[in-house]
């Protein structure tokens, strides 16, 4: 038998987040402890109001399925009575760590990887007012891969901005839905004027189909627009690249199918994050091993993180170690 322990936690973020739909000063996170036997297995989610979460809902989801759990429930037929998001995320990656503890066998093996390695996480700017960010980029200038919010109208500006504050960093920037038919061609020139790598979710999700018919000279990536494989095919003729998250796509399992769909279909592929601690970041960090584009800021961003913790020097992150997760 098993015991199931969930626990919510809130972390303050340094300086705060802002993004096109709102800012906040905490990372609300929900944790999930499967014990079984002398070993326990552990896992975080950050619930999401853009998907209609929040920690009550996720908390009620996990109790729903407590009984299942306690008595064996495993990650393949999770898979089918638990619906994408946060709390299968949480749930599915307590199993993986459990399962990597119970085996002997770190979850990177189990996972079909053959070795870590380090990888360069993106730097995250939020969005404001032209000044402010070309001074966060300034301060962030020696980062080699700078991922900057951005709030629609006016973002022109933004990512001049900050490309002359951060003249020699790689920039991708991020829409989240914020732009239209009054703004898009005039921010997509800038990006291009700017060098900028790869834009996220320019259109909101559901309204943008005429992605299909627009010039592209930079890459788009599917954000809110992508949270499961079932998503990738229909979304093909109008993004060049994706932004998979273990929170959307709900765990681990799901996103390594995810990763090798998407590169079927020609994909670029960007692993992405909320804004958690190192414990989201662990699991998300295996895809990063084979992806174009790492964004696993989560624990950068805030005040302090969990520890044990990932080593982060600089922007270069370091795998996991067993004692964090896997």
């Amino acid at each position: 038998m098993r015991t199931i322990e969930i626990n919510t936690e809130s972390f303050e973020i340094a300086g705060g987040f802002a993004i096109s739909r709102g800012s906040r000063t905490h990372a609300q996170v929900l944790t999930v402890k499967i014990t079984q036997g002398r070993h326990t297995g552990w896992g975080e989610c950050v619930p999401y109001a853009r998907y209609n979460e929040s920690l009550k809902s996720v908390t009620g989801q996990i109790e729903a399925l407590r009984a299942d759990l306690e008595r064996g429930l495993g990650r393949k037929d999770l898979q089918g009575v638990m619906a994408s998001g946060a709390a299968r995320n949480a749930v599915d990656c307590a199993l993986w760590d459990l399962e990597a503890k119970t085996n002997g066998k770190p979850a990177f093996q189990a996972a079909g990887l053959t070795a870590m390695h380090a990888v360069t996480t993106a730097f995250t700017l939020s969005v404001g007012a032209p000044e402010d960010m070309a001074e966060a980029a300034r301060k962030a200038a020696e980062r080699p891969l700078l991922k900057v919010k951005l709030g629609g109208q006016g973002d022109d500006e933004r990512i001049a901005a900050v490309r002359e504050s951060a003249p020699d960093s790689t920039l991708i920037v991020d829409a989240n839905e914020a732009w239209d038919d009054s703004c898009f061609h005039a921010n997509m020139a800038a990006c291009l004027k700017a060098g900028v790598d790869l834009i996220e979710q320019p259109l909101p999700a559901g309204k943008d189909a005429a992605l299909a018919e627009m010039e592209r000279p930079v890459v788009v990536c599917a954000d809110e627009s992508l949270h499961t494989s079932s998503d990738l095919e229909s979304l093909r003729d109008r993004y060049d690249a994706v932004n998979i998250k273990l929170d959307k796509a709900g765990g681990l399992t799901e996103v390594l199918a995810m990763q090798q769909q998407a590169r079927a279909l020609g994909y670029k592929v960007m692993i992405g994050c909320m804004v958690g601690t190192s414990l989201a970041m662990a699991p998300a960090a295996l895809i990063a091993q084979d992806a174009d584009f790492v964004d696993l800021d989560g624990p950068l961003l805030l005040a302090k993180d969990r520890q044990p913790g990932l080593k982060f020097v600089g922007s270069v992150l370091y795998p996991p170690d067993a004692a964090l997760w896997g």
